[in-house]
């Protein structure tokens, strides 16, 4: 892959990693040791309000999931990084063929070609 395509998706990934660690910051702290880690925030209330504490808990526990998808997308942007530093960026996972620049330029953090994701069980 040519430098100057790398140069610009190593820039939409920080982008985007930034983009994220700010949305996470909104509602969760990073986990003390556990590297890429996060935590979402327990609501803290004084046990006068039930109804308004209620609806804290419900909400905590509706980000708990978006938590999750986040860390994993970080996940995939920093293995992303990784490879471009390391020259494997842009390789499917799976069957080891170059991932298209069309599908890296949608989504930079494509571990696998559009054929190995499509079969590609969880």
């Amino acid at each position: 892959m040519d430098k100057e395509f790398l140069k610009q998706q190593k820039i939409k990934l920080e982008k985007e990693k930034k983009r994220i660690e700010e949305e996470l910051e909104s509602f969760a702290q990073r986990k003390k040791g556990a590297k890429g880690g996060w935590e979402t925030i327990y609501p803290q209330f004084d046990g006068e309000k039930l109804e308004e504490a209620a609806d804290e808990v419900e909400e905590y526990g509706n980000l708990l999931p978006l938590e999750r998808r986040l860390e994993e997308e970080l996940r995939k942007i920093d293995k992303s990084l990784e490879k471009i530093k390391k020259g494997k960026y842009g390789i499917c996972e799976k069957c080891k063929k170059p991932i298209s620049k069309e599908r890296l330029k949608a989504y930079p953090q494509a571990e696998y070609c559009k054929k190995c994701q499509g079969i590609r069980v969880r």
